[in-house]
C-alpha cells in the first residue's frame, strides 16, 4: 500500500467506517482537507483491493482486511509516539506529526521489537488506546469532564484534542494525564467550570473540558 492509501484507511476508521455505518465521501474529504473527487477516486481504488466496501451516492466502510489494516497503522502510529516521549525526551504535543512519517515503515519486526522494547504499553501519550498485534485493545471506561457531575472527582486519562496548541495550553496549565481534577462548580451561562486539582483551583472554559477525558473514582 502507498502511504496515501494508508491515510484514508486510518482516516476512514477514525471516522467510525469500521462497522457496517457508511462514510460520506464529504465527510473524509473534509477530515483530509481534499475534494471529494479524490476521494471518490481513491475509494474504488480502494475497494478494488478488498480494503473497504463502495457504495455510490452513500459512502463507504471497511472490510474485515480495511479494520485489520487500519488497527496495524494505528498501533505503529501511538507506540512511535510512546517511543519518542519516553525515550528520546519528545513533549506529548510534538510526536503526532513525527509519528505521522514513521508509521508507514513496513517491517512487522521492527514494529514487534519496539513493542517489547517499551514493554507493550497499552496506551500512547495522549492516552488513546494501542492495538496489540492480533488488533485488539484496551478501550478505558471514560467521559468528558464537561459532562460529569458536580462535586465528582475523576482522573485525567486522556484528551479529545490532540492538537499542539491545546497540549501546550494544558502544559502551561500544569493539566496532565493522571491529575485528579474535581468540578466544584458550573457556571450556567457558558458551561465553563471551577475545578480543583493538585490542591489548586482553576477556571476553566467549557471548550478546554469538553477536550479532556476523565475516568471516574470509584
Amino acid at each position: 500500500m502507498t502511504r496515501s492509501e494508508e491515510n484514508y484507511i486510518k482516516t476512514i476508521f477514525h471516522l467510525g467506517g469500521n462497522d457496517t455505518t457508511l462514510i460520506s465521501t464529504n465527510a473524509i474529504a473534509e477530515q483530509m482537507e481534499t475534494k471529494p473527487s479524490s476521494v471518490t477516486d481513491m475509494a474504488r481504488k480502494l475497494a478494488k483491493k478488498g480494503l473497504l466496501y463502495y457504495k455510490k451516492y452513500q459512502g463507504v466502510s471497511l472490510t474485515d482486511i480495511g479494520v485489520k489494516t487500519a488497527l496495524s497503522i494505528i498501533r505503529k502510529h501511538r507506540l512511535w509516539e510512546v517511543f519518542l516521549v519516553k525515550k528520546l525526551d519528545f513533549s506529548w504535543d510534538e510526536v503526532h506529526e513525527v509519528a505521522e512519517q514513521l508509521e508507514h515503515i513496513k517491517s512487522e519486526k521492527l514494529i514487534d521489537k519496539l513493542d517489547e522494547l517499551l514493554d507493550f504499553p497499552k496506551y500512547d501519550p495522549h492516552g488513546d488506546p494501542i492495538p496489540s498485534k492480533d488488533g485488539k485493545f484496551m478501550e478505558r471506561d471514560k467521559q468528558l469532564l464537561s459532562e460529569i457531575p458536580i462535586n465528582t472527582k475523576g482522573v485525567c486519562v486522556g484528551v479529545k484534542d490532540t492538537s499542539s496548541t491545546f497540549l501546550k495550553f494544558l502544559d502551561k496549565n500544569n493539566i496532565a494525564l493522571g491529575n485528579t481534577i474535581e468540578v466544584l462548580e458550573k457556571e450556567e451561562f457558558d458551561q465553563s467550570l471551577h475545578i480543583q486539582m493538585s490542591g489548586k483551583e482553576l477556571h476553566i472554559s467549557h471548550q478546554i473540558a469538553s477536550n479532556l477525558y476523565v475516568k471516574l473514582n470509584d
